[in-house]
Order: structure tokens, then sequence, then C-alpha cells
């Protein structure tokens, strides 16, 4: 279970409040305005950013001070947060050894993820030999191969088509199921968060509301998230 006890982050005249629980397993999409908080809700969750007040817990042992690597996260922001130098295997590889010097166990785990996510015979591409799902494919074999418990997901997929943004929402799914993780995913398009199922979190207002059933969220939203939802997502 991840808990945020009564959290909350002020950077200047900004402010942000949480106070609520996600379940092993869970899979959330983060939903609001432009500038109401989504990724620095993410960034609590995975220790980049220090809140002012509260906890941040997993399955009751607090973190908050916690370094990012020592927290039980695996993060994929919209730029995937690959190295152009290094190929999609060394890339997947950093999430076992930041050194790159793995076995041989390690290397056949490497090629048996990126086989996973649909790119078998591109362990020796570079980030720029490859299109944008390909690289969202590399990002995501770095996540099943470290399979955390939380999967954050920092709109990953924003700059891909509709029916390829589909099938790597699929992924995700199908990646979370293998591994057990729960997964936290922001996104400005409500379309995404019904393929991605399971619940919703609303940051609107300088608050991030507990999680509520995405499907009834969407089908009748409250107030502030219909004026968003109206104003086409911005």
């Amino acid at each position: 279970m991840l808990w945020l006890d009564g959290v909350a982050v002020e950077l200047g005249r900004f402010r942000l409040t949480a106070s609520l629980e996600v379940p092993p397993g869970a899979r959330v999409a983060i939903l609001g305005p432009s500038g109401a908080g989504k990724s620095t809700l993410l960034s609590v969750i995975a220790g980049f950013q220090a809140p002012t007040a509260g906890r941040v817990l997993w399955q009751g042992q607090d973190i908050t001070g916690a370094d990012p690597g020592d927290r039980p996260v695996s993060v994929v922001f919209q730029d995937n947060n690959l190295f152009p130098h290094l190929t999609a295997a060394e890339n997947v590889g950093l999430g076992l050894r930041p050194s790159l010097r793995l076995s041989a166990e390690e290397g056949s785990r490497v090629a048996a993820v990126l086989a996973r996510v649909g790119l078998e015979g591109r362990a020796d591409d570079r980030p720029a030999q490859l299109s944008g799902g390909e690289q969202s494919r590399v990002a995501l074999a770095r996540v099943l191969l470290r399979a955390r418990p939380l999967m954050l997901l920092d709109e990953p997929f924003a700059a891909l088509g509709p029916a390829l943004k589909a099938e790597m929402l699929d992924l995700v799914k199908a990646v979370a199921a293998e591994t057990g993780a729960a997964v936290l995913m922001v996104t400005h398009d409500p379309e995404d968060a019904r393929r991605l199922g399971g619940q919703a979190i609303v940051v609107e207002a300088g608050r991030a509301a507990p999680p509520r059933d995405t499907a009834a969220l969407l089908d009748d939203p409250p107030p502030g998230l219909r004026a968003y939802l109206e104003g086409g997502g911005e």
C-alpha cells in the first residue's frame, strides 16, 4: 500500500496537498489542468521533491527521507530518460547495474525483456535509430527488468499518435500485470485514463483527491474536472 499521509508541498505561491492511498497492483490515472501539480505529485512519491509536511509510506514503512534510488519505484518520463550514446540493451541494463558490467545471466535477462516488449533484434540500436514508440518500449523494458512495485509514468506517450498510444497503454498494463506493480500515470487525455482502467486521481485547486473509479468519474465528473475536460484537457 502506498500512503500519502497529510503530504503538502509548497513552492513559492504553489501549494499541493494529498492524503490518499493506492493499493498494490492498482492502475491509477492522474488527471487535472496544466500546472495543477500532477508531475509534482509523482516527484514526491519518487523522491525527487521533498514534501514540506506529511509522510510518504510504502507497506507501512516511512520512505519520506529515502533517496530516489532506494525507493520501490521505476519512473518513465515523457522523454523516456534514455541516454543517446547507449544502445537499447545498455539503456535497459542500467536498470540492473549503472556500471553496465553485466554477467552473462544478466545480459540474457536484458535480451529477454527486450524481446518481451517487441524489440528482439534491436538491442544494438541507439535511441536515434528507434521510433518514438520503440523508445517507449525500451523504457518499459527497463521497468520490466527492475520489477519495482511502483511504476510512475509522467505522460510518456504524449507525443505518440492515438493507435500507437493505445498499443503502449496496453503494454503498460501487461508489464504491470507481470510484475504486480501499481501504476500511477499522469495524463492530459481522458481516453488514456479510460484505457488504463482502474481508478483516477484528480489534481486541482491545490489538492490531489483520493482515487475514484475512472469510468464513473469521467461519466459524471465533478464541476472542476468537467470544466477541465470541456476545455479540451489543457
